[in-house]
């Protein structure tokens, strides 16, 4: 899997006091809500799928293992539609794969441990992971710089 997150020094959301505004603040400094969302109003972002998707689905029922199917029939939508927010979100690490019926026969998709703060661990592990080998990379080429190579 790769890992990919967009990275700005954008101010906290904590000023909002609205959680729609403030979710989609969030998913939009992160990444998941490109840049053909910024361009509409909160109200026309939160009929959008993917930003259904996030908030009710899997923030609504976070504990909940979301198929396919039933993603496809709650946000009246195609399958492919899906499973191109599902790969963002799995990009992010923020969803996991799970079995989603006793029989373990159907795989459903969640928020990490059914909880978006301990889910956000996964990225900030990531971030952490892809710091370190920045600066490695930068010290190498300092390094190779200073030799004169």
């Amino acid at each position: 899997m790769t890992f990919e997150l967009m990275m700005t020094d954008t101010a906290p959301v904590t000023d909002e006091k609205d959680m729609d505004r403030a979710l989609i603040r969030f998913l939009g400094q992160i990444g998941y809500l490109g840049k053909r969302y910024s361009k509409k109003s909160n109200d026309e972002v939160k009929d959008t799928v993917a930003y259904r998707l996030v908030a009710d689905c899997f923030l609504g029922h976070p504990n909940r293992a979301w198929r396919v199917e039933e993603m496809t029939a709650y946000l009246e939508t195609s399958a492919p539609t899906i499973y191109r927010h599902l790969n963002r979100l799995r990009g992010l690490d923020l969803i996991e794969e799970v079995y989603a019926d006793e029989e373990k026969s159907k795989k459903g998709y969640r928020v990490r441990y059914g909880n978006l703060a301990k889910a956000w661990s996964f990225p900030e592990a990531h971030i952490r992971l892809a710091m370190d080998n920045f600066r490695k990379s930068v010290g190498h080429i300092q390094t190779l710089i200073e030799r004169g190579s």
